[in-house]
């Protein structure tokens, strides 16, 4: 008998959220309301209220007397893709982790609104319901949490990628000259970066002289000095000669300090003078010319 009467009092909490289906979107959506993100910068009402009723009713559709206290259900799979979507969505737009943890707790305390007016006469009932659906909705906000931080991970790989590509020009100063300016500290990532982007202008410009210019390059230790042999050396297998510019004082110290050998690469100490070698290597001559008087 009292399992019947579980079973019962479980029907009876699933048929009272379905039947305020209506009353607990509309509370959600005045929770929503209250948070900073909800003011049509990042997303509109309209896209929060389609997001927030299907979601809902993903949620009720699935929900039954057998799955209620079963968290690891496979049901709650439609459920748990719904909500990733979302959250990895919000983490693209910008919204921070306590917006996007409001999101999932709002829909929380809309449910228990909602079945503290249902079984305020049933304490016990109350306090059961109460219980399965706290541990419920605990488990759907680690899953908010995680693909909110994996789609955070994306935007900011992403951008990194973008700033790597952005801040590796590699410019044709000249005919058969290309120069690369180096902006920030050169990792095994980026390095390969660089290569891969010089290696190609050399071959679509036909360049003979490649200039890397590090004067933006704040400091030179033995792991950069590497990546920068490297880059030489994959450029001479082009049949480009490579120059290294902007090598400052205390970087120049700092070279011979750590007994780095870059005796077999060329090194001037400005894009200047590296310009100036490579006209005098292809035998160009820039000259000023002296205004005509008419």
């Amino acid at each position: 008998m009292p399992s019947n009467l579980h079973v019962q009092m479980e029907i009876n909490i699933i048929d009272a959220l379905k039947s305020a289906q209506q009353e607990i979107l509309k509370k959600w959506m005045a929770s929503q309301a209250n948070l900073q993100s909800f003011n049509g910068d990042l997303i509109s009402d309209q896209e929060i209220e389609e997001q927030s009723a299907e979601l809902l009713n993903t949620l009720l559709k699935t929900l039954n007397s057998n799955n209620l206290e079963d968290v690891g259900s496979s049901d709650f799979d439609e459920v748990i893709e719904c909500l990733s979507e979302i959250s990895v969505s919000r983490a693209k737009l910008g919204f921070s982790p306590k917006e996007t943890g409001g999101f999932i707790s709002g829909l929380r305390l809309a449910i228990m609104d909602v079945l503290e007016a249902k079984l305020s006469s049933d304490l016990s009932a109350l306090y059961d319901a109460s219980k399965k659906i706290n541990n419920l909705f605990d488990s759907f906000s680690i899953v908010t949490f995680e693909t909110f931080i994996h789609g955070r991970e994306e935007v900011i790989n992403r951008q990194t990628d973008e700033i790597s590509e952005i801040s590796t020009p590699v410019i044709q100063v000249w005919d058969g000259i290309l120069a690369l300016p180096i902006i920030g500290t050169l990792d095994s990532a980026r390095t390969q970066i660089v290569m891969e982007n010089l290696l190609e202008a050399i071959v679509e410009t036909s360049s003979s002289i490649a200039i890397l210019d590090i004067s933006g390059v704040p400091a030179v230790d033995s792991l950069v000095a590497q990546h920068l042999m490297k880059t030489v050396a994959a450029t001479r297998l082009m049949g480009a000669e490579c120059v290294i510019s902007g090598i400052r004082p205390e970087i120049a110290q700092t070279i011979v300090h750590l007994g780095i050998d870059l005796s077999n690469i060329i090194t001037k100490a400005s894009l200047a003078h590296a310009l100036k070698f490579s006209f005098q290597t292809l035998k160009l001559e820039v000259k000023k010319q002296t205004p005509r008087v008419i």
